[in-house]
């Protein structure tokens, strides 16, 4: 039982720790800091390497989180864990939408030096960061209530 909890909290935090990262500390100042022909190159790179961590952390959380479940069983299972499960499930579809239409918009318009394009796909992909980063956040706090 421990083990599945250490599971499923390492992957949160893989996931959540990086969005938070991501979208408060590295976007904004790699904004500030660099124009387009730097910048969105960088942000492809690093959302690349960050979507192969999130994709092993969410098999990681789901495998974890339906282990806890059967454990539990029925209806022995708390109702924040039914709430966290419903989070969860949005946030995974989000995260498909970004890793599967708007991040490879924006890795071709980086290999084609597109940068307008580029922009616009970044301008797609960061609100829907921010929901999720939001919605993690939201998950914690629910996993927190009642200890």
């Amino acid at each position: 039982m421990r083990i599945a909890v250490l599971i499923h909290l390492l992957g949160v935090i893989v996931w959540v720790g990086g969005m938070f990262f991501a979208h408060v500390c590295l976007r904004p100042v790699a904004a500030e800091q660099l124009p387009p022909p730097q910048r969105l190159p960088l942000l492809a790179a690093v959302l690349g390497r960050f979507f192969n961590a999130v994709t092993i952390a969410v098999i990681a959380i789901l495998a974890s989180g339906l282990w806890r479940f059967a454990e539990v069983g029925g209806s022995a299972v708390p109702w924040r864990w039914h709430a966290m499960a419903a989070i969860g499930s949005a946030m995974i579809a989000i995260y498909g939408l970004i890793l599967l239409r708007w991040y490879p918009r924006l890795k071709a318009a980086v290999a084609a030096r597109d940068w307008p394009a580029g922009s616009a796909a970044m301008n797609l992909i960061r609100p829907l960061v921010l929901v999720n980063l939001c919605l993690g956040m939201l998950t914690v706090v629910i996993a927190m209530i009642g200890g």
